[in-house]
């Protein structure tokens, strides 16, 4: 559907800023289409999105640091999201050996296991989430457009 037509404005002060809006509205869009998937697994999308950088630092630890550096959604707080992962035993926190002020943090078996439940389900599928009306060239596009707003 057009932006328009979703957020009823028939005019824009420049396609600059019709632009700006159909990101934002799209990435909230994205979001919400992924929260749903995610909450019935108890799952909130930033909790998925450490478990997913454990998953790759795995068996190695992780930091807080390391976890903020390369999270989505720098706004996040890291450390609260391993406490509720930690309750759910998905992680776990111990301290480091080498640093007494520093805390590993490391997936669990169970986190392991949620995570291969996610990808075998297809839940976090980018074709089912909007982007099989795109063709791989429109998606190479796509990619190039949004790393050149950013750069």
């Amino acid at each position: 559907m057009r932006l328009e037509d979703e957020i009823k404005q028939a005019t824009f002060q420049s396609e600059g800023q019709k632009a700006h809006l159909n990101i934002v509205f799209t990435a909230g869009w994205l979001q919400q289409r992924q929260a749903a998937v995610f909450r019935p697994l108890g799952l909130t999308l930033p909790q998925f999105n450490v478990l997913r950088i454990l998953r790759g630092q795995h068996p190695k630890p992780a930091t807080v640091a390391l976890l903020i550096d390369r999270m989505l959604d720098k706004t996040s707080n890291a450390s609260r999201i391993v406490d509720k992962l930690e309750e759910k035993r998905l992680v776990t926190r111990t301290v480091c050996p080498a640093n007494r002020r520093a805390v590993d943090i490391r997936i669990t078996e169970a986190g392991l296991r949620l995570l291969q439940q996610i990808d075998a389900e297809g839940l976090v599928d980018p074709l089912r989430n909007g982007f099989e009306a795109l063709t791989d060239a429109e998606l190479k596009t796509l990619n190039t457009l949004l790393d050149k707003i950013r750069a």
